[in-house]
């Protein structure tokens, strides 16, 4: 009988691997997370309007995302195609491109400072303030044509009154951004007129009223001269530039490009093509050359449902009109939620032919034939701000399900919570925002990503200096000390030799370490399985870490070197995960940031660093050759020179440890000059702290002896107390026998004039004594 192998049995799963959920807007709750295709995940995500610099908002949304899709790509291992689009032409474009080219050729035509265009500028101010700022007074103070003045000052009032003030923003929440243009306006009219009265009718003064009454000129020349511009490379030429900023933003944030990028104007036919369809399923209708998706048809149908991520907001009127944008035509819709899947261009827009003549997309419209093109009737994630879900993402939903007769479009959708700055919410249609080219003049990259990881994706963030200045900057500096300090004892190790020293080095803290990278490790995958809970993922990275430093610091020299270097790499490799590393994946921790360039020339890198040894070794041989009587001290202040001065700049880091070795570590330098710097001022603050305290008790001390120059005989006898008016006699030692009235002391007004001498005979002993020691004269 031939030999046959023992059975085998299947293990028994002793833990069970956590499943991934998201929270899907869709349902508002979170949902175990399952891919329509396998391991292949279509994504779309709705890009950017370019017609302006991206913000703050822009990095908080991309960047958001751009960690979103690492974690499903890199960490979780599904192949992503992952699709983004442009609008790169809208009604914001239209109108921004339209005014940016009027404002632009009235500048330029301005030869002087004249009372006409004064006057020019007065009529757009007044026109300004009757159509914008009035939106936001009470009722009762809006005014006829004609009384912008009495406006003006109404809205003045209003703006300098808190209360009042808060009511004009729930009446209209841009009522401080119109006021604000106004005003700068006004100031620019009142400030020509008074040049004009001097005699100044300079370019530059005319120039300087026109840019400081931009906004309200802008708008009054676009509803004089707008049917005038009809050159549609205009728009294209805003939108490229812009894209084109928006681009490199990205790229400065680290965001990956999308694998496919679309552009509506690259679009238009297949747009076409789609409202056609939608219109032959019976949930479009034409009217004056626009069509219009019919909501309510939709919404009857039994097999779709209108407005599934807000159905709430299906009658907010304020939300239905901002998205059909400021030059959408308010009538021939047959419900007031219908809105345009493609609009009749009126004159000073551009348009593309279609069978119900010359327009150009509706908004929405966009992204659902660029999604379908690309990935088709049903996609796995659709991504973007929360301001858009409704009604952008319904109406997306609505007319791509109408168009291919499907249940659902979307499985999952997922929005970014809002940006709140200093605890303000930000929006480039208010004006208050930061662009990212501002951003990053502050802060890098891997800060702001930093930031983002720290709170919930879906809530909303409050980015603030405390936020950067405190969590973030102590994350960046503990992740930045812990990894110079491995690759230390890296460095440490290889140059010592791989000769055993006969102790293995595995006793019960390095398993009880090993096993919290194993629980970590547990913790980690848990967390971004519980919707991409980044926050409680990253404080899992820094628990290990410091358990790893508690470690490093109890076994001194007996470290086992391997597991904190295993431990090390997978921190690192989990923060490069989340787009937060720079330079080579094979080195260990995320890297430094803004690095700058290294010199490729061998002498470029290599002399500083000689030189500095050459000096120091001059150093030291002159002080040996010297033979003076402090030598030694001498050449311990230039070890310590070289450590604290000289290598800094350098960028090596010397830790003394008690067996005498350094460990060296290679650090960004200017990281090192402001830990010098940081515990230089602690010192200085201690230092100064210590002398005021001895000055105190200086103070203290000579007040006591002040006290006590006056002899104990003397101290109730006049002059140091009122003449007449508290003793009358005394006795031989000069304590006090009688009062001013010349009745004699009760026992108890004796006993404390008799306690308070004994304290004055103490005082002046020393007064004395002090006088001695010093050399003083009384």
């Amino acid at each position: 009988m031939t030999a046959q192998q023992p059975k085998w049995s299947i293990p028994t799963r002793q833990t069970e691997e956590p499943v991934l959920k998201i929270y899907n807007s869709l349902t508002r709750t979170k949902t175990e997370f399952v891919p329509k295709n396998g391991r292949l995940i279509k994504w779309y995500n709705c890009g950017p309007t370019v017609y302006d610099a991206s913000h703050m908002g822009h990095a908080r949304n991309y960047v958001t995302q751009d960690i979103l899709r690492r974690i499903v790509s890199d960490y979780f291992g599904y192949d992503v195609h992952f699709v983004m689009n442009i609008t790169d032409i809208d009604d914001k474009i239209i109108l921004r491109a339209r005014q940016n080219h009027l404002f632009d050729n009235f500048r330029s035509q301005a030869e002087s400072l004249t009372k006409e265009l004064v006057s020019r500028v007065r009529t757009a101010w007044q026109e300004y303030v009757l159509q914008r700022v009035t939106k936001g007074l009470p009722e009762s103070e809006k005014p006829f044509e004609g009384q912008e003045e009495k406006a003006w000052n109404a809205a003045l009032r209003i703006s300098q009154q808190p209360e009042s003030k808060a009511e004009a923003l729930k009446r209209d929440e841009k009522f401080d951004m119109h006021f604000s243009s106004a005003r700068r306006a006004l100031n620019a009219i009142e400030n020509a007129e008074s040049q004009l009265a001097t005699g100044n009718t300079s370019l530059d003064a005319a120039h300087r009223l026109i840019d400081d009454a931009k906004d309200v000129l802008a708008e009054s020349l676009d509803a004089q001269y707008k049917t005038t511009v009809t050159d549609p490379a205009i728009s294209r030429k805003l939108a490229s530039y812009w894209e084109a900023k928006f681009s490199d933003d990205m790229m400065r944030l680290r965001v990956r490009d999308p694998d496919t990028i679309t552009r509506v104007t690259e679009y238009v036919p297949e747009i076409v093509s789609f409202v056609e369809r939608i219109i032959q399923n019976g949930y479009g209708y034409e009217t004056e050359g626009s069509v219009y998706f019919d909501t309510v048809s939709f919404d009857k149908s039994e097999k779709h449902n209108y407005a599934k991520l807000e159905p709430w907001s299906k009658g907010n009127r304020e939300l239905l009109e901002e998205g059909e944008g400021a030059l959408t035509s308010k009538t021939g819709r047959r419900s007031a939620s219908d809105f345009a899947l493609w609009k009749a261009s009126k004159p000073g827009e551009p348009s593309w032919p279609s069978p119900w003549g010359p327009g150009r997309p509706g908004w929405h419209i966009e992204c659902s034939v660029m999604a379908s093109a690309i990935l088709g009737e049903n996609m796995d994630i659709h991504s973007g701000g929360i301001d858009l879900a409704f009604p952008h993402h319904d109406n997306e939903m609505a007319q791509s399900e109408a168009y291919h007769n499907c249940d659902p479009w979307v499985n999952y959708f997922i929005h970014t919570g809002h940006l709140h700055i200093e605890g303000l919410k930000m929006s480039k249609s208010l004006k208050n925002f930061i662009t990212i080219e501002e951003i990053l003049q502050r802060y890098t990259a891997r800060q702001l990503r930093l930031a983002f990881l720290t709170q919930l994706w879906s809530a909303k963030v409050d980015f603030s200096e405390s936020l950067m200045t405190g969590e973030v900057r102590n994350i960046e500096v503990t992740l930045n000390n812990f990894f110079a300090n491995v690759k230390a004892l890296i460095s440490q190790c290889k140059s010592d030799g791989a000769a055993s020293d006969g102790r293995h080095h595995y006793e019960q803290q390095e398993r009880d370490l090993q096993a919290r990278l194993y629980e970590s490790q547990a913790s980690f995958r848990a967390a971004l399985c519980d919707s991409f809970n980044t926050p409680v993922a990253l404080n899992v990275l820094r628990e290990l870490v410091s358990a790893t430093n508690s470690y490093i610091n109890q076994r001194k020299q007996h470290v086992n070197v391997a597991l904190v270097e295993s431990i090390a790499r997978w921190v690192g490799n989990m923060l490069r995960m989340f787009g937060l590393g720079e330079g080579e994946n094979a080195d260990i921790g995320w890297g430094v940031a803004d690095r700058g360039e290294i010199a490729s020339n061998r002498e470029d890198v290599l002399m500083p660093y000689l030189r500095t040894l050459s000096t120091f070794r001059d150093g030291v041989r002159k002080i040996a050759m010297d033979r003076g009587e402090t030598a030694l001290k001498d050449i311990l202040a230039l070890c310590d020179k070289l450590r604290d001065v000289d290598l800094v700049s350098l960028g090596v880091a010397l830790d003394d440890q008690q067996d005498g070795k350094a460990l060296v570590k290679l650090v960004s330098p200017a990281e090192l000059i402001r830990a010098r710097d940081e515990k230089r001022a602690q010192v200085e603050a201690k230092a100064m702290k210590k002398a005021a305290a001895v000055e105190a008790e200086r103070q203290k001390q000579q007040l006591r002896l002040e006290k006590g120059r006056v002899a104990p005989q003397d101290m109730f006898k006049p002059p140091h107390v009122p003449e007449g008016t508290t003793y009358g006699s005394w006795d031989v030692d000069g304590l006090p026998l009688t009062d001013a009235e010349g009745n004699t002391l009760s026992k108890n007004q004796a006993k404390k004039v008799k306690k308070d001498q004994l304290l004055q005979e103490k005082l002046h002993r020393e007064f004395l004594v002090w006088q001695k020691e010093e050399g003083n004269e009384v």
